[in-house]
């Protein structure tokens, strides 16, 4: 009897654990966190390859033939405008003036004696008209002289920096030789090219601020102090990309930027009506990005989205969700596809200003 009394004892005490222990794991039951996309206005900075040129940046060619006599700068020197920078040869040239200008006044001579003689109708005036003519012609040769020699000296045609030489001192140039470069570094042209899509967004916005101010960041991944302006656009998409070439202004008052250094522009680009998402809410599978989305019945379903641009902390949304979805914010390595969930929900405006990726 002691024994059946001892047996029954035992069941019921089994039976009141059993029973209260349901409604314990029921309490420890985690509820995640849930939100949703967040529709809205903004803008993002957008990031464009970009080429920087000089404001000028030229050829300095020979313009005669002849020896490089003189060369009075060094390379990478600045130089001012006017300033002389190569001395080619000049004795031939000279020589060829000195011609033409006895030429010239032989035929001065001749010209007068003509004239004399005309006044006094010896000659006809058709012999003092070609008289003149040669007079004309000798002193045109002297002018053409005068040039020639004139190219033997090559000036700075303004302030700039030389590049190096290509012709070293006593070399033989013929015309039309390179000798060196010229840059004006004074302001920079950068160039870069955007998508049709942001194209148009750039003009309405250029619409509404007249100007559109750009960054430049610059290949030691600091942005460049001044600020540069968008004020030129080519003519042509390109057919093959889709792209559009702009072309940007920035003051270089101190020299920092060369020509044919590159970079990246930084432009900001208004977004209308999109949905924004964090970025702690996707996981990516196969170069695939995903989010859990929780049905009426408090089932999550994986769902692959889309993403169209990203900010820091924000991923915008091109397609595969809706602002009316609520998306799994954290704990998303706790569930998989299909699993019921306890959940609470918070707002998209409570939650993304505290936004920060991490790692669960």
């Amino acid at each position: 009897m002691k024994r059946l009394l001892m047996i029954m004892s035992l069941g019921a005490l089994y039976s009141t654990t059993s029973c209260s222990s349901k409604p314990e794991e029921k309490e420890e039951q985690i509820k995640l966190l849930t939100t949703s996309p967040l529709a809205t206005d903004t803008t993002i900075t957008k990031e464009y390859v970009a080429q920087i040129h000089a404001y000028q940046h030229i050829e300095l060619r020979a313009l005669e033939k002849g020896y490089l006599q003189k060369i009075f700068v060094d390379e990478g020197q600045t130089v001012t405008k006017g300033q002389p920078m190569f001395q080619i040869t000049p004795l031939v040239y000279q020589a060829d003036l000195q011609k033409s200008q006895a030429e010239a006044n032989y035929v001065d001579i001749e010209y007068k004696n003509t004239k004399s003689l005309a006044d006094s109708n010896i000659v006809s005036k058709n012999e003092l008209a070609l008289s003149k003519a040669k007079l004309n012609k000798a002193r045109a040769d002297v002018s053409l002289a005068q040039t020639h020699l004139q190219f033997t000296s090559i000036k700075a045609p303004f302030n700039g920096i030389m590049d190096h030489f290509q012709g070293r001192l006593g070399s033989v140039v013929n015309e039309g030789d390179l000798l060196t470069t010229l840059s004006d570094n004074s302001k920079m042209w950068v160039y870069f090219n955007v998508p049709e899509a942001e194209y148009l967004a750039y003009k309405e916005q250029a619409k509404a601020d007249n100007v559109v101010n750009v960054k430049l960041l610059m290949a030691n991944n600091e942005v460049f102090k001044y600020p540069g302006v968008v004020k030129t656009i080519e003519a042509d998409f390109n057919n093959e990309t889709g792209n559009i070439a702009f072309r940007a202004t920035f003051p270089n008052p101190n020299g920092l930027l060369r020509n044919g250094e590159t970079g990246s522009v930084l432009m900001t680009v208004p977004l209308k009506h999109v949905l924004l998402i964090p970025q702690k809410a996707t996981f990516e599978i196969l170069e695939k990005r995903y989010v859990y989305v929780v049905d009426a019945k408090n089932i999550v379903h994986q769902r692959e989205i889309n993403v169209a641009s990203e900010m820091p902390d924000l991923y915008v949304i091109k397609d595969g969700l809706t602002s009316n979805d609520k998306i799994l914010l954290e704990g998303l390595r706790k569930v998989k596809d299909g699993d019921k969930i306890s959940y609470t929900y918070e707002a998209p405006k409570k939650v993304f200003p505290g936004l920060k990726v991490y790692s669960e």
